[in-house]
C-alpha cells in the first residue's frame, strides 16, 4: 500500500467540517489529546508501516517548510 495524497472522499468539505467541528468547545488542551487520539486511531486503522512513515514524513516535511515560509514572511516585514 502506498500512502493517498488525494482526497479519497466524495465531499471533502464534509470531511473537513467534521474534524473543525469536533473541536467546537474544546480547550486547547483538550483539542490537542483530541487530535492525538484521532492520529492513532486512524494509524491502527491503516495497520501499515511503510505508509504510516511515509505520512508522518509528509507531516513533517509540510510543517517545516509552513514554519520557513513564516519566518521568511516576517523577515520580509521587518525589513519594510
Amino acid at each position: 500500500m502506498t500512502l493517498s495524497t488525494s482526497s479519497n472522499f466524495a465531499k471533502p468539505d464534509d470531511a473537513f467540517r467534521a474534524i473543525v467541528e469536533a473541536h467546537r468547545n474544546l480547550s486547547e488542551l483538550q483539542s490537542a489529546d483530541f487530535d492525538a487520539a484521532m492520529v492513532l486511531i486512524l494509524a491502527n486503522h491503516i495497520g501499515d508501516i511503510d505508509v504510516l512513515r511515509e505520512a508522518i514524513a509528509l507531516a513533517k516535511r509540510r510543517v517545516l517548510d509552513a514554519g520557513q515560509q513564516q519566518q521568511q514572511q516576517q523577515q520580509q516585514q521587518q525589513q519594510q
